[in-house]
């Protein structure tokens, strides 16, 4: 009965793991290109049924946004805005909620096993599984920024030259740069029309998409706004600097692409060599299943493995 069971919740587990990444391929290869299509800009896209103050309200509160400057108290409203989802904290919390109990219902209906597991397995896909989604649309949210921030700065740099101020130059962005970064500076612009300077609302910007490149930017306006100087030339330097430093991730990352392969192959490869003697020999495992310390160093080998997992990520993944 228990080995029935163990299987049951294995079952369970593959197939919802297997939705997760059909899900998440669709999204990539369908959904994500047309709205990429159909809303390159999306403060753009607002602007064709909306002007002025209402468009800089309604982008930041969808997003959960304070009026009044930049928004971010609690690490769940920050992770939520830097990852650029237009839904509050309170809707992600109350899905959660929603999620957590329904898949606790589900599992304590369709599964005979005590109401701790069915608690923890309800928590695990209904809280946790979420949570690390957002993190991981922040992640590559972050990633385009950055990638896109050295273009943005020659875009400035050419319009101060040509004798525009701060501001034109920055809406030159907001107009001619895809999202995160073209609705980005799109705000910085709006927050400088409605009453803020600009350290004030390029410190917004980095609270709003959390990168640590634009700590150089914010130092660098701070600066050059008490003690003057030409901005232009700050900015080109900065943009070459922030060029080489993304050419030098990427370098590091290409070196350190066969000890992330290593360490998938190492972490697939205990799962893989027991669904291969299982498939060969059932009786392997099920022989002992009924033994009673068989859960626990079962559960043993799995934190160990995930602590060795752990540890592999974290050699071969590099922070600049």
């Amino acid at each position: 009965m228990e080995t029935e069971t163990f299987v049951r919740v294995a079952f369970f587990v593959f197939v919802a793991l297997a939705a997760i990444f059909a899900i998440e391929t669709f999204y990539s290869s369908v959904v994500r290109p047309i709205l990429r299509k159909r809303d390159v800009n999306r403060r753009l896209a607002l602007g064709k049924s909306m002007s002025g103050e209402k468009i800089m309200l309604a982008m930041k509160h969808e997003r959960g946004i304070g009026s009044a400057g930049s928004e971010v108290g609690n690490w769940l409203s920050r992770t939520l805005v830097q990852s650029g989802l237009r839904v509050r904290p309170q809707q992600f919390l109350l899905f959660i909620a929603a999620a957590t109990f329904g898949i606790f219902v589900l599992l304590s209906f369709f599964l005979t096993i005590n109401l701790a597991l069915n608690l923890l397995l309800a928590v695990v896909f209904g809280a946790v599984l979420p949570l690390l989604i957002v993190r991981r649309i922040r992640s590559r949210r972050m990633n385009i920024f950055s990638s896109q921030l050295p273009d943005a700065l020659d875009i400035i740099v050419r319009s101060l030259r040509s004798g525009h101020p701060v501001s034109v130059a920055m809406s030159l962005v907001g107009r001619e740069l895809a999202d995160p970064i073209g609705s980005e500076f799109g705000l910085v612009v709006d927050e400088m029309t409605y009453g803020l300077d600009l350290p004030h609302a390029i410190r917004n910007l980095g609270d709003r998409v959390g990168l640590d490149d634009l700590t150089l930017l914010i130092t660098a306006v701070s600066l050059q706004s008490q003690s003057g100087g030409n901005l232009g030339e700050v900015l080109s330097n900065l943009s070459k600097v922030l060029r080489e430093r993304f050419q030098l991730s990427r370098k590091v990352r290409a070196l350190s692409a066969e000890g992330r392969i290593s360490g998938w192959c190492l972490a697939i490869l205990p799962l893989a060599i027991a669904g291969a003697i299982y498939s060969q020999n059932k009786g392997y495992y099920l022989d002992v299943a009924n033994e009673p310390l068989f859960v626990p160093v079962l559960l043993g080998l799995a934190v160990w493995s995930l602590l060795g997992d752990f540890i592999m990520y974290k050699m071969v993944n590099f922070k600049f």
